[in-house]
């Protein structure tokens, strides 16, 4: 008996629980009080569970009830996101999105994202992974990825399309009392060589034999920005950084932007961009996923004048070392 269970009796159910009483389901439903009643019973004998206690005035769920109502829910949201997918597909949307993200892009601008893509596309599902410079477009070029946001590296695979998105803000800091940042005007760079540099280091070899801002012959090289990030404030070397990661820890004082020659005081523009295999375009969902990136601004805003000002060399006066 329990085959013969219905999607209708299910909702039936899940109305009766929602509304209050088999009176406010029937008018909800459109139907009459006694056929939502009738439906509610054949649901009950088949799975051989009473739902409702009908005693009183107004039917109250069981003990039993209560328990299979998740169930029931979960069943008809499950088919929901069926129909959803299949309507997808037929009219051309992937049922799948699979995005791998530079581990420099601001996951709030993700998140954001994925919150509305989730009420745009219901059936499509998403999968986010997080790389760092050729661990970005690895996933792409192999196929386990359709897009790529990328930023890390100089060069894009031939066999890739882009599309620019908005640029991040990227500085370079030390904790606060670490020997570069008692150094008087610009730091040069035989200077910085004397001091351990923390750098991100890639997974994959895309990048290999080639540096991205490595600036000290002493690095300590690590595979992930979280930890980087906890090198840099326990004071174990200095490195760079995007603003939005370190932006409260500039402005409370627990890192300090380094002066650096041929580096603005305001931090470097890191581009970053949108990538797919070019014989395998986004589809709908995936298109709209890149349209709405490009659309959110993701710098964290300039810093606040005190900070830039201890940025900048000091006027008219001769650098000199105390590390």
């Amino acid at each position: 008996m329990l085959d013969a269970v219905s999607l209708d009796q299910l909702r039936t159910f899940i109305a009766a629980v929602d509304e209050g009483s088999f009176s406010a389901a029937s008018r909800k439903l459109l139907r009459a009080q006694s056929v939502v009643s009738d439906t509610i019973g054949n649901l009950e004998d088949q799975i051989g569970v009473q739902l409702f206690d009908r005693s009183g005035r107004y039917p109250k769920l069981t003990p039993e009830g209560s328990a299979l109502l998740g169930d029931a829910r979960n069943i008809i949201t499950n088919v929901d996101l069926l129909k959803a997918r299949a309507k997808g597909m037929s009219a051309g949307l992937e049922p799948e999105l699979s995005v791998v993200i530079d581990v420099f892009y601001p996951i709030d601008a993700v998140t954001q994202v994925a919150t509305e893509f989730r009420q745009k596309y219901p059936g499509v599902a998403l999968r986010i992974y997080v790389e760092a410079l050729g661990g970005a477009i690895k996933p792409v070029l192999e196929g386990q990825c359709s897009i790529g946001v990328v930023g890390s590296l100089p060069v894009i695979p031939d066999t890739l399309t882009f599309e620019r998105l908005p640029s991040i803000t990227f500085l370079m800091v030390a904790a606060r009392d670490h020997a570069l940042t008692s150094y008087r005007g610009k730091i040069p760079k035989d200077i910085l060589g004397k001091h351990t540099q923390i750098v991100l280091t890639d997974r994959s070899e895309l990048s290999s034999g080639r540096e991205f801002g490595v600036m000290s012959s002493a690095t300590w090289r690590l595979a992930d920005l979280f930890a980087k990030h906890h090198f840099l404030l326990k004071g174990l070397g200095w490195g760079g950084m995007p603003l939005h990661v370190v932006r409260k820890d500039i402005e409370e004082g627990r890192l300090s932007v380094l002066p650096i020659e041929d580096v603005p005081p305001e931090g470097l523009m890191l581009s970053m961009s949108a990538v797919w295999q070019t014989k395998s375009p986004p589809g709908p969902a995936g298109r709209w996923f890149v349209d709405r990136l490009k659309q959110i601004p993701v710098t964290a805003g300039r810093l606040p004048a005190r900070v830039r000002q201890k940025a900048k060399p000091p006027a008219k006066r001769k650098a000199r070392s105390h590390g």
